[in-house]
């Protein structure tokens, strides 16, 4: 719904029996937070507050109260972007939900919010006069429920009453065991006009793959986020989890999201096409510039410790940043396309990334290439591996959260503010996770040390 008009959302609430709505944003892990506010409130325009810091909330509930974030908590106003009304399909009752950015009292963005980072960066393309084209690639399992943390997630019993176990790759017949979330959950999306290219069974039990269609990069950002929100309440609606996890599950495939990623000129131009159809300069400039500051980045794209643990040789997940022509064992990887469609796929993010957050740090450091005029490394052959070539990016999860908090161009790229308070978020979780002991460690230390 594009107006703010009182009567026009008047009348919307009313068609759709609405009596509360939704006004959520994506906090630093991409979660929705905000509050439940009367549809009669809502439309008359009434004011909504809420603390800054909540929008860089620990995954542990937790805050990183420093000279970030003062003592004194102070607010921010939600403000409803109205592009994004929608009728929540998830609730009981009738509710809409709207998206919503996080501004500063005296009416500056909050630079802690992560829809208004990636504001930010695409006002450094629109005044170039360029546009951001992506399209997210999202996989998740789908697993039965689990109260206990201390034990492993199973894929769920199926139709035929048993679990899926092994490999089942692009198996129709695995989709459909579970075809009454899928019905309700396309449903639901296509209430939320979250608009899938296609949907698969991926490579572990119970895990899928959906495309996103291509467009918008905010819209983009905005519908990732409304997918794993929407994923997560019809899957419960079910009898299921939807697990978004880097690698929820021990000796099986990680999740990724993989951004494909164009730029189009003022006239709708791809501009990494010439008139001919070759590649332009500015094609790999961008990919040297994902190269040059991805890695510094790096946490962005992994944020918790057990994204680490999704970067596997020849697993189809990404150790450098090499790149290559329709070869999947790069972290860059150029489909191919006809040149209107030319592309660089970043694979480093996990399904644990933030949308609006990986999608920012992506499109920041590929402007920063082409604004430098970088040049890249030399393609991968599509005979080669690019796990031949070693691992090249943070290992784990300490060395990704250092990286991050040193780095001059990081906070050149993304603001000194925001990498200063992500870090802080980030250290927290950290010893939050050294406070828990292991199952391998009483396994294996528990009888032996």
């Amino acid at each position: 719904m594009q107006t703010s008009s009182t009567s026009e959302l008047d009348a919307f609430f009313y068609q759709h029996g609405i009596r509360d709505v939704e006004c959520i944003f994506a906090d630093i892990s991409g979660y929705p937070r905000g509050k439940l506010m009367p549809a009669r409130s809502f439309a008359a325009g009434a004011e909504l507050r809420i603390a800054q810091a909540i929008a860089m909330q620990a995954v542990t509930g937790d805050y990183s109260f420093d000279p970030i974030f003062p003592a004194s908590d102070p607010d921010v106003r939600l403000m409803p972007d109205h592009a994004t009304l929608r009728v929540a399909p998830w609730s009981a009752t009738a509710r809409a939900v709207v998206i919503h950015d996080c501004v500063e009292l005296d009416g500056a963005p909050c630079v802690f919010a992560a829809r208004s980072l990636l504001k930010t960066v695409l006002a450094r393309y629109a005044a170039q006069g360029l546009q951001p084209v992506v399209a997210p690639e999202i996989e998740f399992y789908l697993t039965a429920p689990s109260a206990d943390p201390n034990q492993p997630l199973a894929a769920p019993a199926a139709r035929n009453g048993r679990a899926e176990a092994g490999q089942s790759a692009f198996s129709l017949n695995m989709l459909n065991e579970l075809a009454p979330f899928w019905d309700d959950f396309r449903a639901a999306l296509d209430t939320l006009d979250v608009r899938a290219d296609s949907w698969v069974h991926e490579v572990g039990p119970s895990q899928y793959e959906i495309n996103l269609l291509h467009g918008d990069a905010l819209a983009a950002a905005d519908q990732a986020f409304l997918f794993k929100y929407a994923a997560r309440e019809i899957a419960i609606r079910h009898g299921l989890n939807s697990v978004f996890m880097a690698k929820p599950i021990a000796g099986a495939a990680g999740s990724s999201m993989h951004l494909h990623q164009s730029v189009l000129d003022a006239g709708g131009r791809n501009i990494f096409s010439k008139d001919d159809g070759a590649e332009s300069p500015r094609f790999r400039h961008f990919i040297a510039g994902l190269q040059r500051y991805v890695p510094d980045l790096m946490l962005i794209f992994a944020p918790h410790v057990n994204s680490y643990r999704r970067f596997v040789r020849d697993s189809q997940a990404p150790v450098n940043l090499l790149w290559g022509y329709d070869n999947r064992s790069t972290g860059l990887r150029i489909p191919v396309s006809a040149p209107a469609a030319r592309r660089v796929e970043n694979r480093l993010a996990g399904a644990d990334a933030n949308p609006y957050l990986a999608i920012a740090a992506s499109l920041a450091a590929g402007l920063a290439g082409m604004d430098e005029e970088l040049a890249p490394s030399e393609p991968i052959l599509v005979s080669d591996s690019a796990y031949d070539q070693g691992h090249a990016l943070a290992r784990s999860f300490l060395p990704a959260l250092e990286q991050m908090a040193r780095s001059a161009t990081g906070r050149r790229l993304l603001g000194d503010a925001f990498v200063t308070g992500f870090c802080a978020v980030k250290a927290l979780e950290y010893e939050s996770y050294l406070r828990e002991i292991s199952a391998w460690e009483r396994r294996f230390l528990l009888p032996q040390v």
